[in-house]
């Protein structure tokens, strides 16, 4: 039997977290035995809690988790997957810029891998982030080898098992490269498949922002260097 907890972190989506989480519910009823789906409101400013909870009211399989004050995507995340219960972790945005429909290609997969990560072809962002994405996928394997074609892209699904072992330390934008950096280091089976990727609609993204920039050079300068000095501590103890 296949279980799946489907993870969609939100900041500020009230506008299309409702359209993405009842879609998500509405395709792994269809694809699994057993899902669950787990929003994580990042201290969001906005109504995304609340109607978050309203939907649960009607879907006790979609529900909410929150952070009083904003933490960042990688502490999103983070809670997101250690509240997850089912068997296998799958994690896109609540922004609606991907067609979770897609997981249906990527569930066949874990027969032989581990993690089943996703590249979006083509990438639909503004030419400024674009660049900002190929200065961070450059970085990242200049500092540690290949580590994915595309590495922070956000539709992934990995067994639970991966999470309980690997420790990822950067609660920020970092949160993906170290997580896979890490994962293969431990010698998970990793699959890349090709998603679609759509245009924002609605809500504003936080990744160029340059509180956040600056977080994840800090955050992938210590994980050089801790990695360097204890290159063996890439799992939790």
């Amino acid at each position: 039997m296949t279980s799946v907890s489907a993870v969609l972190p939100a900041y500020n989506e009230e506008a299309l977290i409702a359209a993405t989480a009842t879609i998500m519910a509405e395709v792994l009823s269809g694809l699994v035995d057993d899902y669950e789906v787990i929003v994580v409101n990042d201290g969001s400013r906005d109504r995304t809690r609340e109607i978050v909870e309203e939907l649960s009211e009607t879907n006790p399989r979609i529900r909410c988790v929150s952070h009083p004050v904003n933490r960042g995507y990688g502490d999103a995340l983070k809670t997101g997957f250690s509240s997850a219960t089912k068997d296998l972790i799958f994690m896109t945005d609540g922004d609606k810029q991907f067609d979770v429909t897609e997981v249906s290609r990527f569930l066949p997969v874990m027969e032989r891998a581990d993690l089943a990560i996703g590249y979006r072809s083509p990438r639909h962002d503004p030419t400024v982030r674009l660049i900002y994405a190929w200065g961070w996928k450059m970085l990242v394997s200049l500092l540690f080898g290949y580590t994915a074609r595309d590495v922070d892209c956000a539709f992934k699904l990995f067994r639970r098992e991966v999470w309980e072992r690997v420790q990822v330390h950067s609660g920020g934008a970092t949160f993906s490269a170290e997580f896979l950096v890490k994962a293969r280091r431990c010698g998970y089976r990793i699959v890349e498949l090709p998603v679609k990727h759509l245009p924002r609609l609605a809500g504003r993204p936080t990744g160029g922002n340059p509180k956040v920039i600056l977080r994840a050079f800090r955050d992938i300068t210590w994980l050089r260097l801790h990695l360097e000095s204890r290159p063996e501590e890439a799992v939790r103890s």
